[in-house]
């Protein structure tokens, strides 16, 4: 092999394994938060983050190579966040919540299946999606004050160094805030003087979980899981490789996430969807000029992402030991800009303001209805307004 063809190869290697370390470590903390809110012990935390990672790492592959294109999946980080704000509503336990994870993935086999249903998500108005997303981050996104309040010598660290990457080293922020984290732990146990469990988890470990089907968790976790998985991530994901100039290989990407939403489920693992933002690591120029090659950067991530995996259990029993509300903490940063950024798109247009502010409040709530969280009242409510007011001929001003 030239040395050209070598360097040829070096960039988008080097670009995958970017955008699996910054994918993995800059989100993690929000799956394994979300997990737990709905009921998943540090085990089960940890077999759903080792099964989502093995088989979107799989997914990668095999669709990078399928279609010669940069194609990278994720976990739905949004979605984990739609768990902890419905952690404290749900109350039909974790086999429940393990359905209507299985109910999310056969609805994605669904849209690739019959692409007129993801139109129809589309056609949810963005104001009103971003003010459900919004609704759903806010009480994750208030963390890092609250455990700044309640463990501020465990926090301020993670804080600063939070602060001072995001302004000099952007896309390391997360990795470089997690690195503290951990060490922050480390020192609080040793401080501290407690013990682990002698049955925590550090290798990676697969739990059963048999599913339970049960009609309030469909209704108040499925359907708004799903909606949030598609709306942000699946869309945004589309429209990530189309601005890098690559046609998404939409049928064959739900089949893909759809069945491994469904394989992960009974192992604790909530959903896999096309990746966003870091879609951009792989697909963009840092993956080399040939655009013919950056396929390479996906086989690349998702290798990385399968080595990744090995770690998984260690990351969950250092989450279980972490002083009360750390976690979350680190799980809120990640989530701030996302958090701007649906704000932003919920409130921009006048004319759907009002409709998006009662999705937001209703999301943000806690508001519960037979067993059913804000999220989806929050999308109801606020499409049913969108729709009043625009036959009404009103804005948010008249």
């Amino acid at each position: 092999m030239t040395i050209r063809a070598q360097a040829g190869l070096r960039e988008p290697i080097i670009a995958g394994i970017v955008t699996a370390l910054v994918g993995f470590t800059s989100s993690f903390a929000v799956v394994i938060a979300g997990l737990r809110a709905v009921g998943a012990t540090p085990e089960q935390a940890a077999s759903g983050l080792f099964a989502l990672t093995v088989v979107f790492g799989i997914g990668i592959i095999v669709l990078s190579v399928r279609s010669r294109a940069p194609v990278t999946l994720a976990w739905s980080t949004p979605g984990a966040a739609l768990l902890v704000s419905m952690g404290a509503s749900h109350d039909a336990g974790w086999p429940a919540a393990v359905g209507a994870f299985l109910v999310v993935g056969g609805l994605i086999m669904v849209v690739g299946l019959i692409p007129a249903l993801g139109d129809l998500i589309a056609r949810i108005p963005t104001p009103i999606a971003q003010a459900m997303l919004g609704g759903v981050l806010l009480s994750l996104c208030l963390a890092p004050m609250e455990s700044l309040a309640a463990e501020p010598f465990a926090t301020l660290p993670v804080l600063a160094v939070w602060l001072a990457a995001t302004r000099w080293l952007a896309r390391w922020a997360m990795p470089l805030t997690m690195v503290t984290a951990l060490v922050v732990i480390a020192v609080y146990v040793s401080v501290s003087g407690n013990e682990l469990h002698a049955d925590s988890t550090w290798l990676p470990t697969l739990t059963w979980t048999t599913p339970q089907l049960d009609v309030a968790a469909i209704v108040g976790i499925a359907v708004p899981l799903f909606v949030v998985t598609m709306a942000a991530q699946n869309i945004p994901g589309v429209a990530v490789l189309s601005s890098f100039g690559y046609a998404t290989p939409w049928r064959a990407a739900m089949a893909v996430t759809g069945a491994g939403t469904a394989v992960v489920a009974p192992f604790g693992g909530h959903a896999i969807n096309l990746a966003a933002l870091s879609a951009a690591l792989a697909a963009g120029d840092e993956a080399g000029p040939d655009r013919s090659r950056r396929w390479i950067a996906g086989v690349s991530a998702g290798v990385s992402y399968l080595a990744l995996a090995a770690v998984s259990g260690a990351l969950v029993t250092m989450a279980a030991i972490a002083p009360g509300g750390l976690v979350e903490a680190v799980a809120g940063l990640a989530l701030l800009g996302t958090f701007a950024a649906a704000l932003m798109g919920a409130f921009a247009a006048v004319e759907t303001r009002i409709p998006a502010a009662l999705t937001f409040v209703a999301a943000a709530s806690g508001l519960t209805f037979f067993g059913i969280g804000g999220a989806f009242w929050g999308l109801v409510i606020g499409v049913a307004a969108h729709s009043a007011l625009r036959a009404g001929g009103r804005t948010a001003t008249s």
